[in-house]
């Protein structure tokens, strides 16, 4: 199941819906794969509820005969049907009957929106099962009782529980990131979650698209900030821990580690109350929620399959361990993705197992609640955590925000070894409160040794409480999480005033806070970490390199003795000589046909071509990584072929570098220069380093490093030991101006050294600023080569400088000289357009007959011209 992070409704009237709604339909949705096998037949079709709404239905079925069990399949909020169609696709055509809706209030559906009102969308439900009951190719447990079991994510999840509760019909239900008590969920601890519950009502189009006892505790709840009883009862009535006796079926949870919607205490009290009723159910914690990270599509697919499988068909499929949490360990060091790894229990541990206790230090503190609780706190982004944030909780890192004074902290010491905590930190405290109420925001932080701090899931307790005026014990029930402190980490509890996702007082008070005994931090030991597998690589590598080198022995003995190198050229950079490669063997289709140019010390070349050309082919065989079909590449006289000696005097970066996020540019470049295997002293580390100009952003994480940053740390590692042959594909890709005049001196100054650059580029105007020479491909084939002032001046316009505006008179009789086919004036001087045969030299002698003030005369034309002009405009 795809937990997809949802998207914006399509209804024009709900265009307005707040932005962050993009994240609340967590709709189950399933990735379909490429199969032959026909494709399952759909059926749409509008049904009739008892109240007169209208719920638009798609039906999947696909071919054989005989009878199946049936899925309902249920979207998240802000949804509809449509988001649902792989799925079912891929079920049905598992041999599954597929049935999909729009709830009340989406897509094509009529009716008011009542948040799983077991009067309105439960019944809807149960009204879709009678019809799947009349369907020939349903099983039925009996008549009119299909085998149907459910599943969604977040809204869906939650009808899927309601339904099982309501609906005995019901036999397996697989319910994801969703609620078990509503009003928890939005009112936790009588604190208004404000940010969240403001999302719903938007992003259901409004609150006059909600029915209207929903839509009056909104506004009553939103204006004064304090969740009322009625409220609560409203939201718990639609919630299925109103149903929890009821709930009977086989049930898979999957709960987000990073949800600050719905926590896993939600999918805590569903187990308890689930297994409690005798019926099997297991938990799967997953990465992602809704405020983001992985949500593991295709893991999660698969295990509610095998769910399916097992309960409704009967086949003897696993489903899996009772208990499985994800973890995240290091960064994937070719793309910078987190990785992640299972961890499984035999028995799901709840939020308190194996407690360790923890001793927390600190004076009594004052904490102040401002007036207007702002500016507030900030620990999550409710609706923005698909982007950053979520990645960087997951590297280790984070976002949070608390102000001076609004807060008291709280320390343990240092751990001596790692610490994991699965489960519900608890601590006791005492509150003292200038107002009749206290509410706080209580979060716990894991302090590095420099004193950086991550809030692991980016997750906060609210606290209301009340009769503080004359002092309270409190205990803390702090998120629950699976969050590893490292060695030499310490925890901190912080209690603070404020938090921009709740609402908070708006009258200004203070509170006294201190704490009254240890952190209790749950560790479930049960729970073990799946050891790390091999990369792929480990296994097919050597058998790969076995064969490669069997065919090398086989095919191309007659190449293994390399040329001898050519004296004469041992002093050139580059000679490349009558080179060819074309990709298909039997095309006549050449990348690169017969070229030859040649490049001297100090020059600093720019091979320029439009796209199609040639030039990263040119240079792939430049640097040994593809043999050319025919032809010769010499560098300082040694034939290059892949890992000849010599390529170790060439620095090359061509498709970008791939660098650790988590380490600093310095360690990147460090690490890199370690893995060519040669001497610390050789890599030139100061010297490439104060020619690429990163200064102190050398000590930062690559991970915060600009686009520009990251080029020029790419920059300096092509340059580490400081090669005679620097070779760059696209170098100011992702800078600013600025940063591209940096650049330009970058490679003028090292070419300076007597060392050669070749610089591949599309921005032309830098090119003839930065290079000194110009080789020009189209079609794989060389077009021109030569020194930019060469290539650029041989055309036809002059610009002639006189210092100050020239007469009429005189533009006219210069536009009448024999040979000038037109001139025109400007503020400076004159435009001249030379006719065919004429000279710049004959035109200063007549210039100067006629006493024009001529102080220079030079070509008026751009790189750009004399590129366009070169290859027919095929750019």
């Amino acid at each position: 199941m795809d937990l997809r992070v949802p998207r914006l409704l399509k209804r024009p009237r709900r265009a307005a819906a707040l932005g962050a709604a993009v994240l609340l339909a967590a709709a189950g949705t399933w990735t379909a794969t490429a199969s032959d096998t026909p494709r399952p037949h759909r059926t749409d079709r509008v049904l009739t509820m008892a109240d007169g709404t209208r719920v638009d239905t798609s039906y999947f079925t696909s071919g054989g005969g005989g009878r199946r069990p049936a899925v309902l399949l249920a979207h998240g909020f802000g949804g509809s049907k449509d988001d649902l169609r792989a799925q079912a696709e891929d079920l049905a055509g598992h041999g599954y009957a597929v049935l999909t809706w729009s709830a009340r209030g989406f897509g094509h559906s009529t009716g008011r929106i009542g948040l799983n009102d077991p009067a309105h969308e439960v019944a809807d439900v149960s009204r879709l099962i009678d019809w799947l009951a009349t369907r020939p190719e349903v099983r039925l447990d009996k008549p009119g009782d299909p085998r149907v079991g459910m599943a969604g994510g977040s809204y869906g999840g939650a009808i899927s529980l309601l339904a099982a509760g309501h609906d005995p019909r019901v036999d397996a239900i697989a319910p994801a990131v969703t609620y078990w008590d509503l009003a928890d969920a939005l009112f936790p601890n009588g604190v208004f979650k404000r940010l969240w519950t403001g999302v719903f009502f938007n992003s259901g189009g409004g609150c006059g698209q909600f029915e209207p006892a929903l839509c009056a505790m909104y506004q009553r709840v939103a204006q004064s900030g304090v969740p009322d009883a009625d409220a609560r009862a409203l939201l718990r009535r639609r919630s299925p821990a109103a149903v929890a006796d009821r709930i009977k079926v086989p049930t898979l949870l999957f709960q987000g580690q990073t949800d600050s919607l719905f926590t896993l205490a939600q999918s805590d009290a569903a187990e308890r109350a689930i297994r409690a009723n005798g019926a099997p159910v297991k938990v799967d914690w997953i990465a992602g929620g809704h405020d983001g990270g992985d949500l593991e599509t295709g893991r999660v697919q698969g295990r509610v399959r095998d769910w399916f499988d097992h309960y409704l068909k009967g086949e003897p499929a696993g489903t899996g361990p009772a208990f499985r949490v994800t973890r995240t360990g290091g960064v994937d060091s070719t793309d910078g993705s987190t990785r992640s790894r299972g961890a499984t229990a035999d028995t799901y541990p709840g939020l308190r197992g194996d407690p360790r206790t923890i001793p927390l230090t600190g004076r009594e503190q004052r904490v102040a609640n401002p007036a207007g609780a702002s500016p507030p706190a900030v620990s999550a982004l409710p609706g923005l955590g698909g982007g950053g944030l979520a990645q960087l909780s997951a590297l280790g890192t984070g976002v949070s925000l608390d102000f001076p004074g609004q807060y008291a902290k709280f320390d343990a010491p240092p751990q001596r070894t790692a610490l994991r905590i699965t489960g519900t930190p608890t601590a006791r405290v005492h509150v003292r409160s200038t107002s009749a109420d206290a509410v706080l925001f209580a979060k716990l932080y894991d302090v590095g040794p420099g004193g950086s701090q991550v809030l692991p899931g980016r997750l906060v307790t609210p606290l209301r409480i009340s009769g503080a005026k004359a002092g309270k014990d409190v205990t803390v029930t702090l998120p629950p999480v699976d969050h590893e402190v490292q060695q030499g980490h310490h925890l901190r509890l912080v209690l603070a005033a404020t938090d921009l996702g709740y609402a908070s007082p708006t009258a200004p008070a203070t509170y006294t806070v201190s704490v009254e005994g240890p952190l209790s931090v749950p560790t479930a030991p049960a729970v073990t970490t799946a050891a790390t597998p091999l990369p792929a690589w480990v296994w097919w590598l050597p058998l790969a390199g076995a064969g490669a080198a069997l065919a090398l022995l086989l095919t191309t003995r007659r190449r293994t003795t390399a040329p001898a190198p050519d004296p004469e050229l041992a002093e050139v950079p580059l000679v490349i000589t009558d080179l060819s490669k074309r990709y298909a063997k039997s095309s006549d289709w050449y990348a690169v046909r017969d070229l030859s140019f040649r490049v001297e010390k100090g020059q600093v070349l720019g091979l320029l071509g439009p796209n199609g050309a040639g030039k990263t082919t040119t240079l792939r065989m430049l640097m040994g990584l593809i043999r050319p079909d025919g032809g010769e590449i010499r560098v300082f006289g040694h034939a290059v072929r892949p890992g000849a000696p010599v390529l170790s005097r060439v620095g090359a970066f061509v498709e970008g570098a791939g660098f650790l996020p988590h380490l600093t540019g310095r360690e990147n470049l460090e690490l890199y220069w370690r893995a060519t295997g040669r001497p610390p002293a050789d890599a030139h580390l100061a010297e490439a380093l104060e020619i690429a100009g990163l200064g102190d952003a050398l000590a930062r994480a690559v991970r915060t490093y600009s686009q520009g940053m990251r080029q020029r740390l790419a920059i300096a590692q092509a340059m580490l030991g400081l090669p005679d042959l620097l070779i760059l594909d696209e170098p100011t890709n992702g800078l600013d101006p600025p940063q591209i005049r940096e650049m330009r001196e970058v490679l003028i100054r090292y070419a300076a050294a007597g060392r050669t650059v070749i610089v591949s580029s599309h921005l032309l105007a830098e090119v003839e600023q930065s290079c000194t020479h110009l080789v020009v491909m189209d079609r794989g084939r060389l077009v021109q080569a030569g020194p930019v002032r060469e290539i650029v001046g041989s055309g036809d316009t002059l610009l002639v400088g006189t210092g100050t505006p020239l007469a009429e008179p005189v533009v006219e009789k210069v536009a009448a000289l024999a040979g000038v086919a037109s001139a025109v004036r400007t503020e400076d001087g004159l435009l001249i357009r030379l006719e065919p045969g004429t000279t710049a030299g004959a035109l200063v002698v007549d210039l100067v007959r006629l006493e024009v003030p001529v102080l220079s005369v030079g070509p008026h034309r751009r790189l750009e011209d004399a590129f366009l002009t070169l290859i027919g405009g095929s750019a």
